[in-house]
């Protein structure tokens, strides 16, 4: 029996859907949206899957094991949580949880609800550079990683002044964007954070009617001594873009306006090896193939979860510490 899909938020939720579309072993079940118009408009051009009257309505349909939520950042948790003690393997727009105290809530419905499989859709993981990076980290080309650099270059400030996330309560750039950088930092070292200080302002929307600060910075500490720099830049003027720049001992991975490049030497004559890897995923649901390919193979659950819920705990604690002034990060 194919796998049946549930799609929670038809704003990106129609790339997890087109993406379930073309994976293996899947089939579209239900779709919801609280703007049903919006449902039904989506059902129509993906195969006329069922529009659901509520969430709840796919909680109790034993045909849909696998819900896809790509709602606003704070209905994640309790849509994901309800979804875990349901039974149904999750995949969870970022942020999949937005403090420690969720995320252990998460542990808990994940282990009461028969340890599903969950995800959240941390898509950079997806793009070709970055996964050649991991894979150069890996095999020591860029000998012992020392420092990750991370900028989150949001380069959109309406979506904070005038869009749905205006309207959020205790709404986290960190979590919001940044959480990709801190993503990467953890996921292409293997490593996750001891501790963390951390500052942030808002002046770029300063005079509109947004309440958070549109920037933060976080420096991470490693217990290997390794140190990680993340900013979330909101209101920045430049186009939509990430920085991410890798030290080694042997070599310097860079990411910028200027492209991709290694640097292997010190030498001001030295050449740079260019790299033409693209840094973005083809598309908003490209870690969605992998996901459902875990669970058809019954790949065990946990190491996904557990990498799931420190990257959370880490942008948890970078917020934290901007009113702290230093916090050590919690885990679950």
């Amino acid at each position: 029996m194919p796998l049946g899909i549930a799609i929670v938020g038809l704003g990106v939720g129609e790339a997890h859907a087109r993406a379930y579309a073309h994976a293996p072993g899947c089939r579209l079940a239900s779709l919801y949206d609280l703007d049903r118009a919006k449902a039904e408009k989506a059902a129509r051009s993906l195969g006329r899957p069922r529009v659901a009257a509520s969430y709840d309505e796919i909680l109790r349909d034993p045909q849909v094991r696998v819900v896809s939520i790509a709602s606003y950042d704070d209905a994640h948790f309790g849509q994901a949580e309800a979804a875990l003690k349901a039974g149904k393997h999750v995949f969870v727009e970022k942020p999949l949880c937005r403090s420690l105290a969720e995320a252990r809530a998460l542990l808990r419905a994940w282990e009461l609800g028969g340890k599903s499989h969950l995800a959240s859709n941390l898509v950079l993981r997806a793009a070709p550079l970055y996964r050649w990076l991991k894979v150069a980290v890996a095999e020591g080309l860029l000998g012992e990683v020392y420092a990750v650099d991370g900028d989150y270059l949001y380069g959109r400030l309406h979506k904070i002044t005038d869009g749905w996330r205006l309207s959020v309560k205790d709404y986290s750039v960190m979590q919001g964007g940044g959480i990709h950088m801190v993503d990467l930092m953890m996921w292409l070292t293997g490593r996750r954070p001891i501790s963390v200080t951390a500052a942030g302002n808002r002046i770029a929307s300063r005079g509109t009617a947004f309440r958070y600060k549109d920037y933060a910075a976080a420096v991470f500490s490693f217990d290997d001594g390794m140190v990680g720099r993340i900013t979330a830049n909101f209101g920045c003027v430049h186009r939509h873009q990430h920085r991410l720049a890798v030290f080694g001992t042997k070599a310097t991975f860079l990411y910028d306006d200027a492209g991709a490049r290694l640097h292997t030497s010190r030498d001001p004559g030295s050449r740079v090896r260019r790299l033409e890897a693209s840094p973005l995923p083809a598309t908003k649901g490209d870690l969605i193939a992998d996901f459902v390919k875990g669970i058809l193979e019954r790949r065990d659950p946990e190491p996904d979860l557990r990498r799931e819920l420190d990257v959370v705990c880490a942008c948890s604690a970078a917020d934290e510490a901007m009113e702290e002034k230093g916090l050590r990060i919690r885990y679950p």
